[in-house]
């Protein structure tokens, strides 16, 4: 039970009644009653006398590198005392893409009946492109529109609508997706007194960027469950949501503190200093 029916040789994605039922007889050749195990309510039943919990699972991540994700715990514990110290401010920065059709989400129905949702099947490329960037210190959240796909291009945009808005250094914590690369960005980052550091979050770690929390936030109050149809519809909705964190700015700080605080705040405990060597490099002219 602790793994998909496919790990015991049974070509079925989830434990069900029937399932169940159909294990135990190729398995241990009883019989189980239908009017037990016909439901998902007496199967719980089961499982929770056995000490088992329904929850929704997360991704593991066979790709990321656990070596390169502890150091860069490390890494971002030196940085939040390095911008601590020198008045500096910590953005996390990611692409966000919200889709016209429906974004399907639990939703509650009359026993019953069924979940359904309407749509109007819009083409995949209909959809709005955002850049969110999140400040874990201060819950600000920033966002930009994109009008088709990101790209350096659009991401030297963003970079620079972050630049005039804060006065004080900027570190900038984003993936090595292929819109944080390119002669663009490079060209940036070459002006004069820019004061923007870049730096790259281990591969395959989307776990520890807290802007996704912004995007799973957006979905769940602006566009589950609803289809929009175009493209401008998605907007409206999404700008709106963006609009009201300026008030929700403690909320912001609970939602997109993830793993990777826990375990900084960890580690900077267990150290007894605020700094710890770093081990990482930046992202420069030559990696962009």
């Amino acid at each position: 039970m602790q793994g998909s029916p496919r790990a015991v040789g049974m070509d079925v994605a989830k434990w069900t009644g029937k399932v169940v039922r159909q294990f135990v007889r190729e398995r241990f050749g009883r019989e189980l009653s239908s009017r037990n195990l016909s439901c998902q309510v007496p199967l719980a039943n089961y499982l929770h006398r056995l000490g088992f919990v329904h929850k929704r699972p997360k991704k593991r991540l066979l790709k990321a590198n656990a070596q390169k994700r502890k150091a860069f715990v490390g890494v971002y514990a030196h940085l939040r005392a390095a911008a601590a110290a020198k008045g500096a401010r910590i953005l996390f920065v990611d692409e966000a893409h919200f889709r016209a059709d429906v974004d399907l989400r639990a939703q509650s129905v009359l026993r019953g009946q069924p979940a359904l949702v309407e749509t109007t099947s819009p083409r995949r490329g209909e959809k709005a492109c955002y850049y969110p960037a999140v400040c874990l210190e201060t819950g600000e959240v920033d966002a930009m529109t994109v009008l088709g796909n990101t790209k350096a291009e659009t991401s030297v945009a963003f970079l620079r609508q972050l630049r005039a808005k804060y006065a004080e250094p900027l570190i900038i914590i984003w993936d090595n997706g292929p819109a944080h690369h390119g002669p663009e960005i490079r060209a940036y980052l070459s002006t004069p007194g820019l004061n923007i550091r870049l730096v790259a979050l281990p591969g395959y770690s989307p776990d520890f960027n807290s802007d996704g929390a912004i995007w799973q936030w957006a979905r769940e109050e602006a566009t589950a469950n609803t289809c929009f149809g175009i493209a401008d519809r998605v907007r409206e909705r999404v700008d709106a949501f963006f609009a009201t964190l300026v008030e929700r700015t403690t909320q912001v700080k609970q939602r997109c503190r993830r793993a990777l605080q826990a375990q900084a705040d960890a580690l900077a405990a267990a150290t007894g200093q605020m700094c710890v060597e770093m081990n990482h490099v930046d992202l420069n002219l030559r990696s962009v």
